[in-house]
């Protein structure tokens, strides 16, 4: 079960079965490494209580196989029994310290484990020892990098992931965005901006840092780049979403409706174009059409408040305030479905 072929699963915390099954007592006669042996079969059909305990029949100290702890790491890593994980890992290491897989690991798990800093120089070791470096522990090292605040670091750690140029305005780009994901609005926007001196015309910058502006509620530079990104990229559905986001906020209604019929046109399955659109039309003082999109909208995300809240006012222009009150009621349920409830009186 080769961890290149698994962090990316398991960065997710993705759950696995377990099985119940004790390890069966024919184990007892076998040789150690045969045990061991059953126990990764165990493990790579996600029977992991059974691979534990087959492993736990096995010596442990100074006489425990190579392979043991490195396979109880990730066992505890799939069971989220992290600090336990990070353990095995750090003695699998110290039984090999050529088990680059076992310290790459070790670092995602630390990562994992809120302690960036010290994942950092423990997976800046894998990546370097490691001849056919796995990408997914360089973007975690990036991710530590980023929470330690060392941008341009994190810069070249994702560049490296996609094979960008660490200098490059793709490398700007991609730390901009994975930045911004984070958070991390200002950097965001310093290293989009970084991409678009070097590189003018580089797709997705403009449309980042519109993004970035929305973020802040800077709407006249948010329609300044998203425009800027509709010459460069004419075709990007995105992009006239958020544009038409901009627009509405910022009160030009009609260049709304505009973008964000393209958006709806490139992008027929998101929701976002179809609420907003809602929004600019009953704004223009057409409630019949917006509730064309906003019934559709509704269709494809029930639980979504925004669009019965946007439907009600559709119906009170319209003079309909029963269906109006009926779609404010249930954007109301839906904001509090999940409030916590009163203990039942006895």
């Amino acid at each position: 079960m080769h961890v290149a072929l698994l962090i990316a699963f398991l960065l997710l915390g993705a759950g696995t079965q377990s099985s119940s099954q004790n390890a069966p007592a024919a184990a007892q006669s076998l040789t150690p490494q045969q045990v061991l042996e059953q126990a990764r079969e165990a493990a790579a059909h996600s029977h992991l209580d059974q691979a534990m305990t087959l492993l736990n029949t096995l010596p442990a100290g100074p006489n425990e196989l190579v392979g043991v702890e490195r396979l109880r790491g990730l066992i505890l890593y799939q069971k989220e029994q992290l600090p336990d994980a990070e353990v095995a890992f750090e003695l699998a290491v110290l039984q090999d310290p050529n088990d680059h897989e076992s310290l790459e690991m070790q670092g995602v798990t630390l990562y994992r484990l809120g302690r960036p800093a010290d994942a950092i120089p423990i997976l800046e070791k894998a990546h370097t020892t490691v001849s056919n470096a796995n990408i997914d522990p360089q973007y975690v090292l990036g991710l530590c990098y980023t929470d330690t605040k060392r941008y341009d670091d994190a810069r070249r750690a994702f560049a490296a992931q996609f094979g960008f140029g660490s200098d490059s305005a793709e490398a700007y780009l991609i730390a901009a965005r994975l930045f911004l994901r984070r958070e991390f609005a200002d950097e965001a926007q310093r290293f989009a901006a970084k991409a678009v001196e070097i590189n003018p015309s580089l797709p997705l910058a403009h449309e980042l840092l519109g993004e970035v502006a929305l973020a802040k509620a800077d709407l006249s530079l948010a329609v300044k780049e998203l425009e800027a990104e509709r010459k460069l990229n004419p075709l990007n559905g995105l992009m006239y979403d958020r544009l038409g986001d901009a627009y509405v906020r910022n009160g030009q209604f009609e260049e709304a409706r505009q973008a964000l019929n393209k958006a709806i046109l490139l992008e027929p399955n998101a929701t976002g174009p179809y609420i907003l659109l809602g929004e600019a039309l009953v704004k223009l003082g057409d409630p019949i059409q917006a509730l064309h999109y906003l019934k559709r909208a509704a269709s494809m995300d029930p639980g979504n408040s925004v669009v019965h809240n946007i439907m009600g006012q559709a119906y009170r222009s319209l003079g309909q305030m029963a269906e109006a009150n009926r779609e404010y009621k249930m954007a109301v349920e839906i904001q509090h479905k999940n409030d916590p409830k009163p203990a039942q009186a006895r």
